[in-house]
């Protein structure tokens, strides 16, 4: 399996309001990919963080293979959600890809 983990930094410009909506926007729209994507396992949108976070959403996913991962990189559904719920908002995106070796199937 694949982990793809994203966090994503929210433009200043943007009210709170305007953050939260933003926010649910790219929950709702990421989510919802979940039996759309050929090889997407699981998904999840993390939208509330401390203080201390300097990140303000984290995308979780899981992937059966690092083809699945290329797939719904390119995948029509999920490029609708990242140029439409997501790209248009963020000031900053920092990524990392890591398979998962068989000792840490037990962590998911």
């Amino acid at each position: 399996m694949v982990k793809h983990i994203i966090l994503w930094k929210i433009k200043e410009e943007y009210s709170e309001t305007e953050k939260e909506s933003i926010r649910l926007g790219v929950k709702q729209g990421l989510e919802g990919l979940k039996g759309v994507v050929p090889g997407l396992i699981d998904i999840h949108v993390q939208t509330e963080s401390l203080e201390s976070s300097t990140a303000d959403l984290m995308l979780d996913s899981t992937f059966e293979n690092a083809e699945a991962l290329k797939g719904y990189s390119v995948h029509p559904a999920h490029v609708e959600v990242a140029n439409g719920k997501v790209r248009p908002y963020m000031a900053s995106r920092s990524c990392l890809d890591y398979e998962v070796s068989d000792n840490q199937e037990d962590w998911l």
